[in-house]
Parts: C-alpha cells; structure tokens; sequence
C-alpha cells in the first residue's frame, strides 16, 4: 500500500506515532487534515482539490514487535470530468487494514507470504515496516486517499458524444482508384480514306 514519494515532493502529511507508546490494550487515534495539510495532499496527488481529509485508527500489539492497524479514511477531492471536462467533486471512503512489523522481520514475513500465494487459500498481504520506531498515521490516510481516487472520474450521466461530421465524398476506399482511371484520348473525326 506503500506510496512512493519523490524527493522533492516529500509526504505532505506526517502523524507520526511511537510504537514504543502503543498500551497493550492498544491505541485509537482520530486525524483531520488542515487546509495547508489538504493543499499539499492535493499537490502531490496532482489533484485539483482536496476539500477534506479525515481518518479514524486503531493501533493493535500483536505480538513480537509487530502492531496491527485498521481503520478508515474519508476525503472530498475535486477533479474534472474526463467526459465533460467540468469541475467535480467525489468523495473517498477507504479501509485501512494493515500488519506493521520491524524492518528485520520483513524478509522472513514476505518469505511466508510468496508461500503462502502459493497454496490454494487467501494470500496475506506483506507487513510494511514500521520506520525509526514509529508507524506514520498521516502517510497511511494520504496513500489510501490517492489509492481511492478515480483516475478517470465522470460526472454521473455524463455520456460521450463523439463529434460527427458530414461525410466527404471523395473520401471512400476507392477514391484513390477514381485518380487512376483510364480517359478515353480525344480524337477529332476522322476523314473517310478516299475522298
């Protein structure tokens, strides 16, 4: 679920929380983006809005350094219709369900994984690791925002009408031949031979 982020375009919203601090009943944090927060959103994204972000998260120990987190996240971005080429809006609302674990498990956990894709059941999904002791909840709304965004967003009932023009009538398979084609020579009458 990772989102690569270019280096002159860092994350534009961190809410780092320390692992270290997670209770063992676990933790629930609620975030709300601010305006600035929302216009670098919409800017990395290369959205023409975003009107609101929010996300809801619960953070869950499960044993062996690795943290379970779930939620959901919920935003408002304008875009333009593909089809009209009008200003919309469109509302997000994705799931957030997620295993974090310490970079040095990674390799063994993906290892189960590709086994596990390999037999007949329901392939986990691959622990992302949690960096410098902390899971970054700004980062999780932000990519399953830009995940749930629609890449070709269309206003409802909105219907291509592709543009029809008048046909031209030189324009048909055979109008090449038409340039080809054999003209009688024009001859004046010719005498009768003998008179």
């Amino acid at each position: 679920m990772s989102k690569t982020v270019t280096p002159d375009k860092p994350d534009p919203w961190r809410v780092p929380i320390a692992v270290a601090q997670v209770p063992e009943t676990g933790l629930h944090r609620d975030i709300v983006a601010g305006q600035a927060v929302c216009d670098a959103v919409a800017e990395v994204g290369g959205l023409r809005a975003v009107r609101s972000v929010e996300a809801s998260f619960d953070v869950t120990p499960k044993g062996g350094g690795r943290f379970h987190v779930g939620g959901r996240v919920r935003a408002r971005i304008a875009q333009t219709c593909v089809v009209t080429l009008e200003p919309m809006e469109t509302d997000i609302d994705e799931p957030i369900d997620l295993v974090f674990a310490p970079p040095e498990q990674i390799p063994q956990m993906a290892t189960l994984v590709d086994e596990a894709s390999q037999g007949d059941g329901q392939t986990p999904d691959p622990p992302e690791p949690i960096e410098n002791g902390a899971i970054d909840l700004g980062r999780l709304a932000t990519d399953a925002l830009y995940l749930g965004v629609d890449p070709y967003p269309r206003k409802p009932n909105a219907v291509f009408q592709p543009l029809v023009e008048a046909p031209d009538p030189e324009d048909h398979p055979f109008a090449a031949l038409k340039a080809l084609k054999v003209r009688p020579k024009k001859t004046g009458a010719k005498k009768p031979k003998g008179k």
